[in-house]
């Protein structure tokens, strides 16, 4: 009986061996392509074969290029360098140690540092050293017959002593053995100590050297003695110590050759050219001697490549010049320690504190080392400076509130910006102004110019006479110093000529007003030659500026000497050190060889400002507060001066000044010879001389007051 057929799927009908069955013949297979035949729509892709080399080219390319690879490679390559470095520093120390290359290293250290004292110093020593070890080798010739004597001497009282002992022995043991009880037993213990070196030895030799190569490795990992490549990533140096090798590392990379040079020649002894690293604050300090053809200010030009060689910012590494040639000091701050606050004010935490304007100093914050910065205002004249809305007006103001605690001060405020910030002087100042307008700088300047007579009357004053201080303020000065109004005499208010009322008010303060006590002081914006002429700003005894834009505005705010110095307010972040001062003066203490001081001012709100100025009030007797000022009679000196001249041609100055008194004693009482120049002077009627004598003519003042009059008219203007 024979199997049933299998169907299989795709070849047919398949039988099985023992079926003998006939089968139909297959279809002939035609080798010639019909044409009328469609093609295939997708024909099959062939896919070549690669070899087994490539395929294990590319996987040990894979394998050597992997992460894991390559970490463990370098993990290898560094732990080896660890004990080649560590040997070679080993070696270098013990040579160093042996002969006298340190001595040679450090000479031309101080060569290249241009320090002779210390070069003769090293070559003294070097000197010194060589001595002693000749004198040890030649200690070494007679070494031999010294050890011989020695081992003699040691083994005869060895052996005395011994035989002392075993004759003690015995005759306390009434022994005759026990005399050589001691010798044996000092052979017994060598023989034990041979024993455990035999024993011991062996480890020894294995262990050994494996010691070594650990003590090299620990060396070489300690001191990093491996390729930069090899070494593990780590996160960024941020707040790092400064060591020397740190600030001389920074200082080699600053891309100046000479100095990069000198440090190369210094070997790794280049910390010889760092004085003591000291601590300052929220930092350290440190004065570095440039080698010989090295400026100063090759290495201030580059504070920020010097700050990021540091692992610091910009601001956080100042940079000065002490009065030591060749020398600049750093200060380093710890990273991110000037983005904290300070503490309040004194003048907030202590409600007894009290002022003494001649002999007390105002606590106006803190320098960069921590210490508080105290600030003497005694005979001072002021000016701060800086871009808008960086603490200008809160710095000065601070300054003011502590002097209104010396009962005895008076205040004469202008704000000329006028939002109040002011404010809490009302009752406490017996001028105060307040608003930006030219009506404003108007009596701004009027009460300069008052300030300007009681300066006057107290110089003519008795000698001996003792007078209270009197300040005047001004903010925003340079809206005064800009204002276009022209006065009744074609005298601008504005302006830095000699005919500029609020700029000659403020010069004749400055030349004078010291010794009276008499001070101004001012605050303005962007320091230029326009808002804030250059006679002025340097008639100040005390300047300091917050942030500012380019270096030019430094030095008109500070002057040339101080940001020569190393003072560098435009290298403040604008914003960031809001209240952060540069001071320039005599009235603060700053460290010898700095020309400036850096002080981060205390902030007084506006609340707080007026809770001080109500305590201040409390110490006075009540002071009644003008809001504008009152310059009696509104009169017109040309006019006044044309009716005493009367009917007569020319009157002799000095009559002319006697009528005007008795015109009005309240106007032109204190007026002198200067005051009648100044009014006629630029107007054609000016005095002149007449038989050696100086006089006023008529004619010349009645052509002066017709053509004025002319050109004021509606019709004249029609």
């Amino acid at each position: 009986m024979t199997e049933p057929a299998v169907q299989v799927p795709g070849m047919g009908t398949v039988h099985h061996l023992d079926d003998h069955r006939p089968t139909p013949p297959a279809e002939p297979v035609n080798l010639v392509k019909d044409p009328t035949a469609e093609p295939t729509s997708n024909p099959p892709k062939v896919v070549p074969q690669v070899s087994r080399v490539v395929r294990t080219a590319r996987a040990l390319r894979t394998a050597a290029t992997h992460e894991r690879t390559r970490t463990a490679g370098r993990f290898t390559v560094r732990h080896g360098m660890y004990v080649v470095g560590g040997g070679r520093i080993v070696a270098r120390r013990a040579w160093e140690g042996r002969t006298a290359a340190r001595y040679e290293r450090m000479l031309r250290v101080a060569e290249a540092a241009g320090n002779l004292d210390l070069a003769t110093e090293w070559e003294e020593r070097g000197q010194r050293f060589r001595a002693a070890r000749h004198q040890r080798r030649m200690e070494l010739l007679s070494a031999p017959v010294k050890a011989a004597k020695g081992a003699a001497a040691g083994l005869g009282v060895t052996a005395g002593g011994l035989l002392l002992l075993g004759i003690i022995l015995a005759v306390a043991n009434e022994n005759f053995a026990d005399l050589a009880t001691p010798t044996l037993a000092l052979i017994e213990l060598v023989r034990w100590i041979v024993v455990i070196i035999t024993v011991v030895w062996g480890p020894l030799v294995i262990l050994g050297p494996w010691a070594a190569l650990l003590a090299l490795w620990g060396v070489g990992r300690h001191q990093q003695a491996a390729p930069q490549w090899v070494l593990p990533a780590r996160p960024a140096d941020v707040g790092a110590p400064v060591t020397p090798s740190v600030v001389v590392t920074a200082l080699r990379d600053l891309g100046i050759a000479p100095l990069r040079q000198a440090v190369k020649e210094m070997g790794d002894a280049g910390a010889a050219m760092l004085g003591p690293i000291r601590i300052a604050g929220c930092g350290v300090e440190v004065d570095v001697t440039l080698p010989s053809g090295v400026a100063t200010d090759e290495v201030q030009k580059r504070r920020r490549k010097l700050a990021e060689n540091l692992s610091r910012h910009e601001h956080e590494v100042f940079i000065t010049i002490p009065q030591a040639a060749r020398t600049v000091r750093l200060w380093i701050a710890d990273s991110g320690a000037l983005d904290e606050p300070i503490g309040p004010s004194p003048l907030m935490t202590d409600t007894t504190l009290t002022a003494d304007y001649a002999k007390g100093r105002a606590p106006w914050g803190q320098d960069l080392r921590g210490d508080a910065a105290l600030i003497s205002l005694y005979q001072r004249h002021m000016l701060i400076t800086g871009l808008s809305n960086q603490g200008k007006t809160a710095a000065l103001r601070a300054l003011a509130l502590w002097l209104a605690l010396d009962p005895r001060v008076e205040f004469r405020v202008a704000d000329l910006k006028g939002v109040g910030d002011w404010g809490m002087f009302d009752g406490l100042a017996t001028v105060l102004i307040q608003g930006p307008t030219d009506d404003h700088v108007i009596e701004a300047t009027e009460m300069l110019e008052d300030l300007v007579k009681e300066m006057e009357r107290r110089i003519q004053a008795p000698p001996g006479t003792v007078f209270t201080p009197l300040i005047g303020i001004v903010d925003e000065a340079q809206v005064a110093f800009m204002c276009p109004v022209v006065d009744k005499e074609k005298r601008p208010y504005g302006g830095s000529k000699a005919t500029a009322r609020y700029f000659m008010a403020a010069r004749k303060i400055h030349n004078q007003g010291r010794a009276v006590d008499v001070l101004l002081y001012q605050g303005t914006q962007d320091p230029t030659d326009q808002n804030l002429p250059k006679l002025v700003r340097e008639g100040a005894h005390t300047r300091a500026s917050l942030a500012l834009g380019t270096e030019s505005q430094a030095r008109m705010a500070l002057g040339d000497k101080a940001v020569d110095g190393g003072a560098a307010p435009n290298l403040l972040r604008p914003g960031l050190d809001k209240g952060t001062v540069v001071v320039a003066s005599d009235g603060i203490k700053i460290p010898a060889g700095q020309a400036a001081l850096t002080v981060r001012t205390h902030y007084i709100s506006t609340d707080d400002a007026a809770e001080i100025a109500e305590r201040a009030k409390a110490l006075r007797d009540g002071v009644t507060t003008l809001h504008t000022v009152d310059n009696g009679p509104d009169r017109d000196p040309l006019m006044d001066i044309m009716t005493v001249l009367g009917d007569t041609s020319r009157v002799l100055t000095t009559d002319v000044l006697k009528r005007l008194t008795a015109l009005s004693e309240e106007v032109y009482g204190e007026w002198s010879h200067l005051d009648l120049k100044r009014v006629l002077d630029g107007t054609g009627a000016e005095p002149y001389k007449s038989d050696g004598r100086m006089v006023v003519g008529r004619e010349r003042l009645a052509l002066v007051l017709a053509n004025r009059d002319t050109q004021g008219s509606t019709s004249a203007a029609e």
